[in-house]
């Protein structure tokens, strides 16, 4: 299984236990309220989904039309709903720690579901997320300070920009770290909960951005 295969089989997991949806509907808040996949395809999603049914973790529901569906030369909608092994299984990924949890995709992914994160989880994950950008910054640096004179204005520029896109997400790990050793959620409460999930934008709410900014909602998909 790909890193990527993986992320969405989590995303998907995540999803679901927070209420059972159809195809469609998955795809729209994977492509709008998390932001971890900005495009796919129903090619992509339906062999993720077919993948957990076969492992036990989904099961597959008509919805209540499906008697009239004949009659109207419609196709009954399938509602994907989580199993109790599917939870179970989706607690164990969310309970995972290693470097894996660090990498760009994945720990995006991994904080979208901070909400429903154990607090120790979710310290661990920070951590070694701003230890991970804090060895590239390190690394850039000194790509820099030796291929400089080099360079045209606008590479270096360009490198300039990732190094200060990397400054920020490390600003931005420290300020949640600082909140979470405080004991507060992103809301500023102190709880040893998870954090409480924003049902405005979805259940598991926006993904932020390095500093804190949600990412910006896509118009919704058209229905095919």
């Amino acid at each position: 299984m790909s890193r990527r295969s993986g992320i969405l089989e989590f995303a998907v997991l995540g999803l679901l236990r927070e209420s059972p949806m159809h195809g469609y509907e998955l795809r729209k808040r994977l492509n709008t309220s998390l932001g971890v996949f900005r495009a796919f395809s129903y090619g992509t999603l339906y062999p993720c989904l077919k993948t957990l049914v076969a492992n036990g973790w989904l099961i597959e529901e008509p919805t209540h039309d499906a008697e009239t569906a004949p009659l109207t030369g419609r196709r009954a909608k399938i509602v994907y709903r989580l199993t109790a092994e599917g939870k179970e299984h989706f607690e164990q990924l969310l309970s995972q720690t290693g470097p894996d949890a660090y990498e760009d995709e994945t720990f995006a992914a991994r904080f979208a579901f901070f909400g429903q994160t154990s607090r120790d989880v979710r310290m661990r994950v920070l951590e070694g997320r701003r230890s991970r950008l804090e060895e590239r910054l390190e690394k850039m640096r000194i790509s820099l300070h030796r291929t400089r004179e080099r360079l045209d204005d606008y590479t270096l520029e360009l490198q300039r920009h990732g190094m200060e896109s990397v400054e920020r997400e490390v600003r931005w790990l420290n300020e949640l770290i600082e909140s979470e050793r405080a004991g507060r959620d992103l809301k500023g409460s102190a709880t040893g909960e998870p954090a409480s999930r924003d049902t405005t934008s979805g259940a598991s709410g926006g993904l932020p951005r390095p500093g804190g900014d949600p990412r910006p909602d896509t118009p919704d998909d058209t229905a095919t």
